[in-house]
């Protein structure tokens, strides 16, 4: 069952496994407030926030003129999970997003991402683009302090080709929480840096 226990003053929890369940999207306020968590306070106010209309459809629910997009947990799967990511990432995440709609598969849509990022049809990130992940099973909201107890922060920067050669990182972290590189010498090469521990903020 989805856990997001009182989710934000503002709304309700939201119960069910799947879509297929009735549910009720939380309120764009509360969607917003959830997605903002995964962003640097600092740039919060200027970032853009896409959502979950009442079709459950991706929509933007605030514009923004900063350099992140926040996207909100998503009310049909379980824990919590919402994003922040550069702007320059957003065709790479929207064509992930639609192929998934589609039906694609994960290597499907790795293998179509990848195509199109080879030909120029995708657009990647020319330089390092950061994506937050703020993340936990059991994420919850707490209204006294305002912040999202029981979840954790991983830190992704997509370096579009990158190799273990070309950036000196081993592609295994070697120390708990230590940086590596994921998917090297592809478009979707990445450095990940996961926390140590399995919740930070509890």
């Amino acid at each position: 069952m989805k856990k997001i226990a009182a989710l934000f003053v503002l709304s309700v929890v939201v119960h069910g496994c799947n879509q297929s369940d009735a549910q009720e999207i939380p309120s764009k306020e509360a969607q917003i407030v959830g997605a903002l968590q995964a962003a640097p306070e600092e740039e919060r106010e200027t970032a853009q926030v896409l959502g979950y209309d009442s079709e459950g459809k991706v929509v933007v629910l605030k514009e923004g003129t900063g350099n992140l997009i926040c996207l909100a947990d998503n009310p049909f799967t379980d824990g919590f999970n919402a994003a922040a990511y550069h702007k320059d990432l957003e065709p790479f995440m929207a064509r992930g997003r639609a192929l998934k709609l589609e039906g694609k598969s994960r290597g499907e849509i790795f293998d179509i991402r990848e195509s199109e990022a080879k030909s120029g049809e995708l657009k990647m990130p020319k330089e390092g683009a950061t994506l937050h992940i703020l993340f936990g099973p059991d994420g919850q909201y707490n209204p006294d302090s305002g912040t999202i107890d029981n979840v954790s922060l991983r830190y992704v920067v997509y370096l579009p080709w990158a190799t273990a050669a070309s950036t000196g990182l081993p592609t295994k972290p070697l120390v708990p929480g230590g940086p590596w590189i994921m998917d090297p010498g592809t478009h979707r090469a990445h450095i990940m840096i996961s926390p140590p521990t399995e919740l930070q903020n509890q």
